[in-house]
């Protein structure tokens, strides 16, 4: 019997559920040698998954529908997973409650005994209780309204996957206005990524990465404003996404952007205390502690730093992803020229699925990158342009060993050398391998 694409499709999609499910049941224990196996064999079945996606010109519909079917089996699986003890879940719980109840989360600490009468059993956990919220208006304005609904972690993460599942439609609609085949939003549903950071741990970044994919959907559809205010929203989520400007240029007005900077500075009035009425400083809360003292699996910053202070490095992180963002920006503008297919970049439109590039640069150069700062990555990535970035999102996979590694020891060390050179080494194994087929073809 002959091996259809399709059925092998099924077949890794089965793999994939079956070796999540594995995962979930050992979530307690992240990091440890069954959940490693488990994610390791998902991670190599999405990326087999990935290979059948870009190769077929169009699946049929029931591929479509059975592989988010599968896609929503595992994410239940971890749904009904109690999210860590010191998540950062946690954190949002507690942030939404304090405005709840009228405190300020960029002033208040968890740990002053002041305040230890508004702790929940959740939110008693929270990592980093020393120091404030990190988060910019836009994740607290969430973090606020999810609380008003229901005050615990398993609401948040609820929310997070119906953020998720708002995904998916976009891309379909998305999918379907520029002509590629709606299976591509499989490459998106089915990264292992997804079930552990959103329905598992459950983290904001899927919020911002909705908000980013709304943007390009109203770009697409030549909403500008719209557009543009979502942007500016995914920005007040976290600013990584602040990278992404130079794609707006001359695609939206100056009075869109205008207006989307009211709106941002707007989110922020209702955090505004006396040092910024008496200094003009903005309410970051422990932001600046974060770039200060916060490593994890950044080398490149880990190597800068010998060299240069955080505060740098830091600016240096975001000017790559600005200065990549302009260099697609204006091979954007070359292609959109009178004599381009007009198909390929109607309206002067930079391909949507590469936005995660000036994302990804930024990322690398970074003081931390945990594994869900790829989530705002992952609806961008339904082009073979973005190969290199997905095999990323499954070689950053050893770096959970950490979580297993700090249970053992009672503390957060350094991520082991071996861990980065395997995670970063397949990336330029890849690269290389990319780039050598790009000059044979050329």
């Amino acid at each position: 019997m002959k091996i259809t694409p399709e059925r092998r499709v099924y077949a890794l999609g089965v793999v994939l559920c079956v070796a999540l499910t594995i995962c979930s049941l050992n979530f307690r224990d992240r990091g440890g040698p069954y959940f490693m196996a488990g994610l390791t064999v998902a991670g190599i079945a999405y990326l087999l998954a990935i290979r059948e996606f870009f190769a077929a010109p169009r699946f049929s519909r029931r591929v479509v529908v059975i592989g988010l079917v599968l896609a929503a089996v595992w994410h239940i699986a971890f749904l009904r997973v109690p999210a860590a003890a010191d998540d950062d879940i946690h954190r949002y719980v507690w942030d939404g409650r304090l405005q709840r109840l009228g405190y300020n989360p960029y002033i208040v600490v968890p740990s002053d005994p002041a305040f230890a009468s508004l702790h929940t059993p959740e939110t008693r956990t929270l990592n980093n209780p020393g120091l404030p919220s990190p988060y910019p208006p836009a994740a607290q304005l969430f973090f606020r309204t999810v609380a008003a609904i229901h005050e615990s972690t398993f609401a948040m993460k609820v929310a997070f996957v119906i953020c998720e599942l708002a995904i998916v439609f976009v891309l379909l609609d998305l999918l379907r206005r520029t002509r590629q085949a709606a299976h591509l939003v499989l490459a998106f549903a089915w990264n292992p990524l997804l079930a552990i950071e959103v329905a598992g741990s459950g983290h904001i970044d899927i919020v911002g990465a909705l908000l980013l994919v709304v943007s390009a959907a109203a770009l697409v559809r030549r909403w500008r404003l719209a557009a543009t205010v979502a942007l500016g929203l995914a920005i007040a989520v976290k600013f990584l996404p602040v990278v992404l400007l130079p794609l707006y240029w001359k695609r939206v007005r100056i009075r869109d952007a205008a207006l989307a900077a009211v709106v941002v500075t707007l989110l922020y009035v209702p955090f505004l205390d006396h040092s910024f009425l008496n200094h003009g400083r903005i309410p970051i809360g422990s932001l600046g502690t974060y770039v200060q003292g916060f490593r994890f699996n950044g080398p490149v910053f880990a190597i800068l730093h010998q060299f240069a202070p955080p505060q740098l490095l830091a600016a240096l992180a975001v000017l790559v992803g600005l200065v990549t963002a302009t260099f697609l920006r204006r091979g954007s503008l070359k292609l959109a020229a009178p004599d381009a297919d007009p198909n390929a970049f109607a309206s002067d439109q930079l391909p949507w699925n590469q936005f995660a590039w000036p994302m990804a640069a930024s990322l690398l150069f970074a003081p931390v990158v945990f594994p869900w700062y790829l989530l705002w990555l992952l609806p961008f990535l339904t082009s073979a342009l973005t190969l290199l970035i997905i095999v990323w999102t499954v070689s950053i996979i050893p770096t959970y060993i950490m979580w297993h590694l700090s249970r053992r020891t009672g503390s957060w060390g350094a991520l082991p050398l071996w861990v980065m050179l395997l995670e970063y080494g397949c990336l330029v194994i890849v690269g290389t391998i990319l780039a050598l087929h790009r000059m044979r073809r050329a």
